[in-house]
């Protein structure tokens, strides 16, 4: 299992992502939000806004 699914893997234990497979050849796999994932947004958010004024300071 490569670093990426792992992760996902985990987020997906811990109810931050959902994980919905298709019966097709190639197999697909499609990964989304859950209500809880969705409710990081403002913290992220915040993050990228502090980033982006980090790296304006740097200039």
């Amino acid at each position: 299992m490569d670093h990426m699914t792992a992760q996902l893997r985990d987020m997906e234990g811990s109810g931050l992502v959902s994980r919905k497979v298709y019966a097709e050849v190639p197999p697909r796999v499609e990964y989304s939000l859950t209500e809880l994932g969705y409710s990081l947004k403002p913290i992220l958010d915040a993050m990228w806004n502090w980033g982006e004024a980090y790296k304006e300071k740097q200039h």
